[in-house]
């Protein structure tokens, strides 16, 4: 009996992924659990197990492609199972306890048993008739090769393909267009060299998205300041090395986080949401503060949970962890889930200000700008100061003015005076 696989829901609202590697071919033998295909998504890249033990009679898609939730990833050839048995298991979803979920592990998505990831609905499994290859006027194609196609002014009927079932891969749209006389070359493909196409991957399809709907949602205010942290700068050069030792970078993001905690836990609005559907808001009362991370992949914010519980040590530590799995790819959904306030530290990079975007439905973010050497007055002379600069975007909705200043002046209290953070 053959079963047709259909990718799963695999996070909080999916609805795509986009294939990164195959570690099935057709004929393989699969046991319930293994990797058949790494998948991209809009939060995490993750390993999709296979749910039975089979063989692996189809892929569905090649690397690149995106494939949508409930579409199909494969077809595997189970033994011993009669078409009753099958059409009796696929009424029930394969799923005789409901009750047991799959598990996430750090690193990738695995299966802790045979039920985690089952069939997206109830035709997952159907008794598979011979098939036979008819003429069709319209080819079948991956997403990726029919745009390109359509870019190059390539009539994707006419090109032969090579994938399952004849499927017209990104690879035979261009050994089609490399074969082709340079008579019937098109205008549009003479200027094609002018400009590269790649498609948007699952992580920068996200941003937009969330970026539009922060900026349609939100009212945005931004506030800037600058603080003098001397006195940070030597605590953390005293440190350092200690913490080296142990194994963990001693940033000043680290000081940052905890001085943010801190100055929430006295301005509670600005670790709240408003929900305008109930006429309420709702404020947290964890602090769990979400980082951006840049990665060659685009941006990702996982989350240092609980922060107001951990030490200085304890934070960095986390930060160096979760920095790690950002750009290794290994984010699981557990390490991006529930942020409560976000800072973006683009000063490591190089910028001074900005104007960040507010992660909805978040109320505020701060960011993070570059640590210059500036002459600064103390004790009514002039010497050289390290000043930061921090930049405060709000939901102006929830957070007025006045409440806005108040908390970053907390926050520039501890940075600028790092033993507070320890006698609060």
């Amino acid at each position: 009996m053959r079963y047709i696989f259909n990718f799963p829901d695999i996070g909080e609202g999916l609805e795509e992924g986009t294939i990164l590697e195959w570690y099935v071919t057709k004929g393989q033998a699969v046991s319930t659990g293994d990797s058949l295909v790494k998948m991209e998504t809009d939060k995490v890249v993750a390993d999709i197990p296979s749910p039975r033990t089979g063989i692996v009679a189809a892929r569905f898609g090649e690397v690149g492609d995106v494939i949508k939730v409930g579409s199909p990833l494969v077809e595997i050839e189970i033994e011993g199972v009669f078409a009753e048995e099958a059409q009796a298991e696929a009424k029930r979803g394969f799923d005789p306890e409901p009750e047991e979920k799959a598990e996430t592990v750090v690193g990738t998505m695995e299966v802790a048993s045979r039920n985690a990831f089952l069939p997206a609905s109830n035709e997952g499994t159907t008794e598979q008739p011979p098939v036979t290859e008819k003429p069709r006027r319209k080819a079948l194609s991956t997403p990726v090769a029919r745009a390109m196609a359509r870019d190059l002014g390539i009539d994707i009927n006419e090109v032969c393909g090579t994938g399952p079932s004849g499927r017209v891969t990104k690879a035979d749209v261009e050994n089609h267009k490399s074969v082709r006389k340079p008579s019937s070359l098109r205008v549009s493909e003479q200027e094609d060299d002018e400009v590269t196409y790649e498609p948007l991957t699952q992580i920068r399809k996200a941003i937009a998205r969330n970026m539009i709907q922060s900026k349609h949602n939100a009212a945005h205010m931004s506030l800037f300041e600058e603080v003098e942290i001397s006195d940070l700068v030597r605590v953390r050069e005293k440190y350092k090395g200690k913490f080296a030792e142990r194994g963990v970078k001693l940033t000043y993001l680290a000081f940052i986080v905890k001085a943010v905690v801190n100055a929430l836990k006295q301005h509670r609005q600005l670790n709240s949401q408003i929900d305008l559907e109930n006429d309420r808001m709702i404020f947290n009362n964890r602090y769990n503060i979400a980082l951006a991370v840049d990665t060659p992949a685009g941006l990702v914010v996982p989350v240092v949970r609980d922060a107001d519980r951990l030490s200085i040590f304890e934070i960095a530590q986390r930060i160096d962890e979760i920095s790690e799995k950002a750009r290794k790819r290994d984010l699981t959904l557990e390490d991006m889930k529930g942020g409560t306030f976000t800072i973006t530290n683009y000063g490591s990079i190089g910028g001074i200000f900005a104007t960040p975007v507010i992660n909805y439905p978040q109320a505020a973010i701060l960011g993070v700008g570059r640590i210059l050497k500036t002459p600064v007055v103390k004790d009514d002379a002039i010497v050289v100061g390290r000043v930061m600069a921090l930049s405060l975007s709000v939901d102006h909705r929830i957070v007025d003015g006045g409440e806005v200043t108040r908390f970053i002046n907390k926050v520039m209290e501890y940075l600028a005076d790092p033993m507070a953070l320890l006698m609060e």
